[in-house]
């Protein structure tokens, strides 16, 4: 089967009623997790604007505090693990402060957690490939945001 295109999709989806529309809606967000929190970040960020990033830096902390830090092999293991997480929610948001905010964030959680202590080439390269990601993000800001987020990126280096 051949999965139609991006722009095919949206004409059809065009011919569809409000009814349809909503009943598709709610089988996407029954179909997976990421779906159904996508969609309720999209519903609630015009009230909430801080929503998504307050929920994925809870999400984070949580994961920290559960992590197995004992050890390099299991500190490289949690890290990763928590990086994944912090991508797929970033997958969520197209607004480029935010993610600039949750990446910095991790960083900041890695150190104080002392992920970084361990000096395993992996975990460092991790944190360092984060806070590269974060400055390419932080460039594409506004100035004000960018002075903002160089603070914070003086610090952790």
């Amino acid at each position: 089967m051949e999965i139609p295109s991006l722009a095919e999709l949206k004409k059809d989806l065009g011919y569809l009623s409000e009814k349809e529309l909503i009943g598709l809606i709610i089988d996407l967000s029954k179909f997976s997790r990421d779906n159904k929190a996508f969609l309720y970040f999209k519903l609630n960020e015009k009230d909430r604007p801080f929503l998504f990033v307050d929920s994925v830096k809870a999400e984070l902390d949580e994961a920290f505090q559960t992590a197995n830090t004992r050890n390099y092999h299991l500190a490289k293991k949690a890290s990763q693990t928590i990086r994944r997480k912090l991508n797929k929610s970033l997958k969520l948001s197209k607004n480029k402060a935010d993610q600039a905010e949750l990446i910095l964030y991790f960083c900041e959680q890695m150190k104080e957690y002392g992920y970084v202590n361990h000096r395993h080439p992996v975990i460092e390269n991790l944190f360092q490939v984060q806070l590269g990601k974060a400055q390419k993000l932080i460039a594409t800001l506004h100035e004000d945001l960018q002075s903002d987020f160089s603070f914070r990126i003086e610090e952790l280096s």
